[in-house]
């Protein structure tokens, strides 16, 4: 079974995705890290970029797991593939394998290459055969051959034997337009193999939202050569989704198409490839995405209190992610008692406690705050609430590093159409009374700064802090400026990510007390004692 990727040329083509060279080398690294088979790095000779791909990679990577292919198409009509300059640039990129589109739909024959359905097969065998000559392995990507099938399968067919007879490894047929339905790639697919005796390949285009599908269709009806791209990018709306197309050929056809241990490593893959082409990782993709094995509604999660493969097909450690327990106001005690022993607290099975926080969730999601996309905020409930003891009649003080006296933040508008953003913060810790002001880009960052002023002489920790991610969200149940106000913010420190939730009627107050919580966590993670 060939995995064959063509990220760096097909999935190239999504709108938003403009990769440099630099970008192509380094995914090309990850791919093969991967374990896929083979990686397509572009069409050397159509242009610079490219043509620097193939010798830079010649030069810089070391493949251990795959082969690199060209791209390219058969030679012009009328002209032979020696002198053709399109197929020497192929030959000069140095790649072992060549990939080589051609037309196997009539209508595109006559229309597009402007030529004779005779003269196309002949353009297919001459330019597999020089190729081979050449020492390359060769796959020919039949383009739009399901749509040319429906059109005239006897036309579609003397393509694929063309290619084949010529010494093409693989023939590929590909769903250019994406419009198939697994059924229809199936029997198609079969046909073809049976009437040819070919090697065959798929290549499905995702206008359906079958390309995942129509690939493992096709493997059903006998395709062995996956092309794929990672995290499904592509023209349109995109290709087969390597990712799926790979965990299901080794963990639903129990097929070993990878080396061992690259399954688990294909979330990590899928990420960060994500942070190359500069595209947030999708939530909600299958296996990899970080929504992928969470859970919320009450009943998920006691079922997985007793089993984990009660709700999950499959266990998410075997593709490298993991499961994750949401915490809403859906959520009933086994929620909890998981979320919690996932932070790595042991709430003990105490029946009292766990319903305390149940209903103080769901108190204050009522009021408008989300925990599911804030594990730090409630991972600091939690901890209060433990303090509190199991008859909940302990302290019930939160355990801070600081006491906050007052805050204010001041945006002054000018008459040049200028401003200016400063806050002030009075707090009190380790028994000192500390006050700051600083200036910022916004009266939320001047906060921020503000408590790295009062706070960084008593808790050097707090240096390495930095604010990723800042979201606001205007709740229901008012309109306009009058509405509550709810704020996620994501906090690293180099090592991690965490994110808190302040819910307030002003996004500024709201902000506050997503910053108090993201300092406090970000000081407990640090092993600092709490001093207030």
């Amino acid at each position: 079974m060939h995995i064959f990727d063509t990220t760096l040329r097909d999935g190239a083509q999504r709108e938003g995705i403009n990769l440099s060279v630099a970008d192509k080398l380094t995914i090309a690294r990850h791919l093969d890290d991967f374990g896929v088979g083979f990686i397509e790095g572009g069409w050397p000779g159509a242009n610079p970029r490219d043509t620097e791909f193939f010798a830079r990679a010649r030069e810089e990577i070391t493949f251990r797991n795959a082969q690199l292919v060209a791209f390219g198409a058969t030679r012009r009509a009328g002209g032979s593939a020696a002198d053709d300059l399109q197929v020497k640039a192929l030959l000069d990129s140095g790649a072992p394998v060549v990939t080589l589109v051609a037309k196997a739909h009539d209508r595109h024959v006559e229309l597009a290459l402007r030529t004779t359905l005779d003269e196309n097969l002949e353009m297919v065998r001459d330019t597999v055969s020089h190729l081979r000559a050449q020492g390359r392995r060769v796959f020919v990507d039949c383009e739009h051959f399901f749509d040319g099938y429906a059109a005239n399968p006897a036309y579609a067919k003397a393509v694929v034997r063309a290619a084949s007879e010529a010494g093409a490894d693989v023939v590929v047929l590909c769903d250019t337009n994406g419009g198939m339905l697994p059924a229809q790639i199936q029997a198609v697919t079969a046909t073809v193999l049976a009437d040819t005796g070919a090697r065959l390949g798929i290549h499905a285009q995702d206008d359906t939202g079958c390309a995942v599908a129509n690939t493992l269709a096709a493997v059903d009806a006998g395709a062995t050569h996956v092309q794929c791209t990672a995290n499904g990018y592509g023209e349109r709306v995109g290709n087969a989704n390597l990712f799926p197309v790979v965990a299901a050929l080794e963990l639903k056809y129990g097929r070993t198409v990878l080396p061992e241990g690259a399954l688990a490593e294909m979330t990590r893959i899928s990420h960060a490839i994500a942070e190359v082409v500069n595209l947030t990782p999708s939530t909600h993709q299958p296996y990899v995405g970080v929504s992928a094995f969470a859970h919320k509604a009450g009943l998920h999660a006691s079922a997985i209190k007793v089993d984990p493969d009660l709700y999950q097909h499959i266990d998410p450690e075997l593709v490298g992610n993991r499961i994750r327990m949401l915490v809403s106001d859906m959520a009933g005690r086994a929620s909890i008692e998981l979320k919690g022993k996932e932070l790595g607290i042991d709430l003990g099975g105490d029946r009292a406690l766990v319903g305390r926080v149940v209903e103080r969730v769901k108190e204050r999601e009522l009021a408008g705050y989300s925990y599911e996309a804030a594990d730090a905020s409630f991972e600091l409930l939690l901890r209060d609430e433990l303090r509190r003891g199991a008859d909940g009649a302990g302290d019930a003080a939160p355990s801070r590093f600081f006491r906050v006296e007052s805050w204010r933040a001041i945006t002054e508008n000018r008459p040049d159409g200028s401003h200016a953003n400063e806050a002030t913060v009075k707090l009190w810790a380790k028994g000192e009374r500390l006050l700051a002001t600083a200036e910022g880009n916004g009266p939320v960052n001047a906060l921020d700064r503000a408590l790295r002023v009062a706070l960084e002489r008593i808790y050097p920790e707090l240096a390495k802090f930095a604010l990723r991610d800042y979201k606001v969200r205007i709740l229901e149940g008012r309109s306009g400026t009058d509405s509550t106000t709810r704020v996620l913010i994501s906090t690293g420190d180099g090592d991690a990510e965490w994110s808190t939730v302040g819910v307030a009627e002003n996004v500024i107050a709201a902000s506050w007390h997503a910053l108090e919580d993201a300092y406090t966590y970000g000081l407990l993670r640090a092993g600092v004692e709490p001093a207030e």
